[in-house]
């Protein structure tokens, strides 16, 4: 095998491997509990509710 195509997979390998460290770190530190999932989908919905009725007008 060629050195370049080591190399090639071992950054690959690398790239892979960093990009799971993130993913995990990111959903450690976005931890959130069952009513703090609840409350931001409510406030989300209201959010669209607010954004549909503004841009369609009330009543239609």
């Amino acid at each position: 095998m060629r050195w370049w195509k080591v190399l090639g997979l071992a950054a690959f390998a690398g790239v892979a491997a960093t990009g799971v460290v993130i993913a995990r770190a990111e959903r450690r530190r976005r931890g959130y509990g069952p009513e703090e999932i609840r409350a931001r989908l409510r406030a989300r919905h209201a959010e669209a509710v607010r954004s549909a009725e503004t841009t369609r007008g009330p009543g239609r």
